[in-house]
């Protein structure tokens, strides 16, 4: 059986979760679903060590204290980049240190998912692929129209997946009722699978500037400990990008694996609301709350009681001195709030 190292892409603010959410304690770091933090979920999907290495963990120094808190007592490589330059140069830092022929499984730190034997069932399908070269990306299922995301149009069968005809950006709702009708569309969730040496190579044809900032920047780290410093100079020089479009868009070599396994980037206050288990109304409750009459609304306290009558798909979110009511559909301006810009 293929051993499969998970990369793990730990940043981001998270603002579209304020004020739960904030840059000194962002999503990935808190308990939103269940009793574990979003990243111990992410590690604890991958703690089968009859399938998955030790993980590689891609983040910045504002994360850092998190990541080593919430990896204690866990073996695992803690990259620490020197600037935030979006996903395609952080995926890059963990193939250049990797053996070329590892096989890659590239991880949001802040998604939720519920079925984790799906999940591996899909990682071990787009391993097989990523192995014969391919660039990989999960296809999850869409389960219903969605502007947020990014899709994938599948082409024709490969082994347990599928080519890929076409990425396609985040559409308008009548193009993604569209997709969910077709059915060959599925969401770009950002989980992909590489062999090391293969990302590379691909990144050397594509983008041949950031392939070589960052061997060298690799090449003059330095390893503190479980830390891998890479160094700074040669990597600020990279023009940031992500991997959608410095290397899956452009590749002749993209594959897709489909896969429903109870997916959510848990993108803001609906998409936390739809992730838990709710009451026979659809209410959704955390602290101390009192609802009559509500449907669907979410309720999250740390302190104060909160009391709601007569209202549907709202959000109601308490958090230290910073108050949060909206609407469900206004809820994707969360993060235009002068308080979750300046938290």
């Amino acid at each position: 059986m293929t051993t499969i190292h998970p990369v793990i892409m730990c940043g981001g603010s998270g603002t579209r979760l304020w004020p739960r959410s904030r840059k000194s304690m962002p999503k990935p770091f808190l308990p939103l679903v269940g009793e574990a933090t979003l990243f111990e979920e992410t590690l604890e999907r991958c703690d089968d060590p009859g399938l998955f290495a030790a993980p590689v963990v891609v983040t910045g120094t504002a994360h850092l204290a998190h990541v080593e808190a919430q990896t204690a007592g866990r073996e695992a490589t803690i990259v620490v980049e020197p600037e935030a330059k979006n996903t395609a140069p952080a995926i890059a830092l963990a193939a250049a240190l990797l053996p070329a022929d590892a096989i890659m499984l590239v991880c949001p730190s802040d998604h939720h998912i519920a079925d984790i034997a799906a999940f591996r069932s899909a990682a071990l399908a787009a391993a097989a692929l990523a192995g014969e070269d391919y660039m990989v990306a999960f296809g999850i299922e869409a389960t219903h129209p969605e502007t947020g995301y990014g899709y994938i149009k599948s082409g024709e069968v490969l082994g347990k997946g599928r080519k890929v005809e076409r990425f396609v950006e985040k559409p308008d709702l009548e193009s993604a009722r569209a997709f969910v009708v077709d059915g060959g569309y599925s969401w770009n969730g950002g989980i992909f699978a590489f062999r090391a040496g293969a990302f590379l190579a691909e990144l050397e044809e594509q983008r041949p500037d950031m392939a070589v900032a960052v061997r060298r920047s690799v090449a003059q780290g330095r390893h503190d400990g479980a830390r891998f410093h890479p160094a700074a100079e040669p990597f600020a020089a990279i023009a940031g990008e992500s991997v959608d479009y410095a290397v899956m868009e452009g590749t002749r070599r993209a594959a897709m694996v489909p896969v429903s396994m109870g997916w959510s980037d848990i993108g803001g206050w609906p998409a936390l609301r739809d992730a838990r288990a709710g009451d026979a109304h659809g209410n959704r409750v955390r602290g101390n709350a009192e609802l009559v009459d509500c449907r669907n609304v979410l309720v999250e306290s740390d302190g104060p009681r909160v009391s709601v009558i007569g209202l549907s798909d709202v959000a109601v979110v308490v958090d230290g001195d910073e108050v949060l009511v909206t609407t469900m559909d206004g809820a994707q301006l969360v993060g235009k709030l002068g308080g979750a810009a300046n938290q």
